[in-house]
């Protein structure tokens, strides 16, 4: 008799941890990039009353007897579909399709390997892409966490960005006010405004000065189009940082504050990033978003915060670019981006670099789209979850009557010896 007692309690804490699902999916009914989670149940444990037969060729065959000892809990799975589009400020980023947000500590740069794409599993998902440039340059989400992406470290002849491959937190170029001759446009070297060239009309223009992915022999950074000629060698990305004649930076700090910008705007199509200088109302590339694919969305984990981690269950983690924008784009030493992080593929005996996994290619992202200009809502449906929260709370008290009826039946028991 006690065995309908235990069944009715396993019951009894299923339907509470069912509940608990639905409370935190209505609390989070306005909660925006959320995700709705399910219950699941299955049945529990079986002891054979009576086991069956096949039957013979005089008898009848038999069906096993079983009793049953209540529910457990399979599964909270996600729903990982995409919700409606809620407007909001100019920077705001939503993802229609499978795909999140790479977000993380500044750092997590420095543990990326494009010979381990394990590595890219340091990075944190998020759906929610409330953005802005800190006030240290850098592009962060509502809770502050830094946005990855990959950084425009120059222009061509025609003006066309020069990517790097690498994957890296989003931050704004450096500027330099440096003295030009006004007739070429060149910037005079070594230029000391108390002696300046004889014969030479010259000004004061502020420069952008973008990241740095290459140096020469001296130390000296390599930019514009000559990031193209193949045989640069890229180094890791790091910010432009003025050098003496030695090569050595100057300054314990970087002397180059970070670009002052308006008119910010993300590109649709390819998550481009580009806005206008203040000083100069000239228009830059700052770089593109990335975007996190994994195998099964529905397998990642929650971090709390509206952030997941793509832990066991989920499958790998590719990193791509909207549109396929990155088989396109110029990169350091002339050709287009192809693997994350692929011109810091380590070499082998011969110098020559490794080949590198396909799950290290940078992806296209299939038909995710960007919306800008508002978040994406939550995806709880509140009268589903009104309806389940009043069948859990039947079932839960069905299960307290069998609890009620079980110690009804022993105490009649008890009382027999009267």
């Amino acid at each position: 008799m006690t065995g309908a007692m235990y069944a009715a309690i396993a019951g009894m804490k299923t339907h509470m941890n069912k509940l608990s699902v639905i409370g935190n999916n209505i609390a989070n009914v306005n909660t925006n990039g959320y995700k709705t989670q399910r219950t699941v149940f299955r049945d529990a444990l079986y002891t054979m009353y009576s086991s069956g037969s096949d039957g013979t060729a005089t008898v009848g065959g038999k069906n096993p007897a079983q009793i049953g000892y209540g529910s457990q809990v399979a599964s909270i799975d996600l729903n990982m579909t995409t919700s409606n589009f809620a407007p909001g400020n100019p920077m705001d980023c939503m993802l229609y399709g499978d795909g999140f947000f790479l977000v993380g500590d500044k750092d997590v740069a420095n543990v990326i390997d494009p010979s381990n794409p394990s590595s890219f599993k340091s990075l944190t998902l998020t759906r929610v892409g409330d953005f802005q440039f800190g006030p240290d340059g850098y592009l962060v989400d509502g809770n502050g966490s830094t946005v990855y992406g990959f950084l425009t470290v120059g222009t061509d002849l025609d003006g066309k960005p020069i990517v790097s491959d690498q994957l890296v937190p989003i931050r704004l170029p450096r500027v330099e006010k440096v003295a030009v001759n006004t007739d070429t446009g060149e910037i005079l070297e070594n230029f000391d405004p108390d002696n300046p060239p004889a014969d030479v009309e010259w000004e004061y223009r502020t420069v952008v000065r973008y990241p740095v992915v290459a140096k020469d022999d001296q130390g000296v950074p390599v930019s514009g189009s000559d990031l193209l000629d193949e045989n640069v060698t890229s180094s890791r990305l790091e910010d432009y940082w003025p050098v003496d004649d030695t090569g050595a930076k100057v300054g314990d700090t970087n002397p180059l504050a970070f670009a002052q910008i308006d008119s910010i705007t993300i590109d649709r199509a390819s998550g481009q990033i580009t806005a206008t200088l203040k000083d100069t109302d000239e228009q830059i590339s700052i770089g593109f978003l990335a975007v996190g694919n994994v195998t099964n969305p529905n397998g990642v984990s929650h971090a709390g915060e509206s952030y997941y981690n793509c832990g066991a269950g989920a499958g790998d983690l590719q990193v791509s670019m909207l549109g396929g924008i990155g088989g396109t784009l110029k990169t350091v030493g002339g050709g287009t981006l192809e693997h994350v992080n692929g011109s810091l593929a380590p070499v082998d005996a011969n110098g020559d670099p490794v080949d590198l996994s396909d799950k290290a290619i940078i992806g296209s992202a299939g038909t995710t789209k960007l919306y800008t200009g508002g978040l994406e809502t939550s995806n709880v449906d509140l009268a589903t979850e009104i309806s389940e929260m009043i069948t859990t709370q039947r079932g839960y008290q069905a299960n307290t009557r069998i609890v009620t009826v079980t110690d009804s039946m022993l105490e009649e028991l008890v009382n027999m010896k009267r």
